[in-house]
């Protein structure tokens, strides 16, 4: 059998493989990138510390687009001590991404444990001021809910007695006065009713199995790629053969 035609073969699936490769962390880069940006608030709530999610994602896309980049490169030289290092760094995202998939999944009534802490302390000692007191004023301000399970959720803060519910709670800004925040009757036909735990909670139950099933999915895929890529190297190496 002549194997020209199929070292050809594998080079060009391979090519469009690292190619496919290569646009994935260019997505990463750009969803770390855009969650640093647009998420900061509510990855603030969701971690007990400050949290280095958006950073790992931009480094792992960067990662991703060199070896994406090395991979295409590794194929057109024909290079079988290449092709097997691109092999191995493939075999090394498919372990952390599945690793990431399982522990997100297995652990996500931990994380939504640790929401509920943090985001009770964080209205319970909300000052309108501080990042954490932002970051509530945003969620609530964005996905239009008000407290943890609801306004009565402000009673016990320390910013309530003096200034009432804050005014990030208020369906209509214009006809939601500072004295009507502080009068809890009043409050009730000013604000959103809905609680913000139960509106995330409910997101992350309702996408995780898909948000798993992608991970999983892009996972498995770099198996197709380690196969190629092994495959092309050891008919190299059986064969000799050089690209000139």
């Amino acid at each position: 059998m002549e194997t020209k035609p199929v070292i050809t073969c594998l080079k060009t699936l391979l090519i469009v493989y690292s190619f496919v490769f290569w646009i994935t962390g260019a997505i990463l880069l750009a969803v770390g990138i855009w969650g640093k940006v647009m998420l900061g608030p509510y990855i603030s709530l969701i971690a007990d510390n400050s949290t280095n999610s958006p950073y790992v994602l931009i480094g792992t896309g960067t990662v991703i687009i060199v070896f994406g980049l090395f991979g295409c490169f590794a194929t057109c030289r024909g290079s079988p001590w290449m092709l097997k290092l691109y092999a191995m760094f493939l075999s090394l995202v498919f372990l952390a991404e599945l690793v990431a998939g399982i522990s997100g999944f297995v652990f996500r009534h931990e994380i939504k444990g640790t929401f509920h802490r943090t985001y009770t302390d964080a209205v319970l000692n909300y000052n309108a001021e501080d990042e954490a007191s932002r970051a509530v004023d945003y969620l609530q301000h964005t996905l239009r809910c008000c407290g943890v399970y609801n306004y009565t959720s402000w009673f016990g803060s320390v910013y309530y007695p003096s200034n009432g519910i804050p005014a990030s709670c208020c369906f209509n800004s214009s006809d939601c006065k500072p004295e009507d925040l502080r009068n809890a009757t009043l409050a009730l036909n000013k604000v959103y009713h809905q609680g913000c735990y139960e509106l995330v909670t409910s997101f992350m139950e309702t996408n995780m199995a898909i948000i798993a099933g992608v991970t999983f999915g892009i996972a498995f895929s770099q198996l197709i790629g380690m196969l190629l890529a092994c495959c092309l190297s050891r008919i190299i190496t059986a064969n000799q053969y050089e690209m000139v």
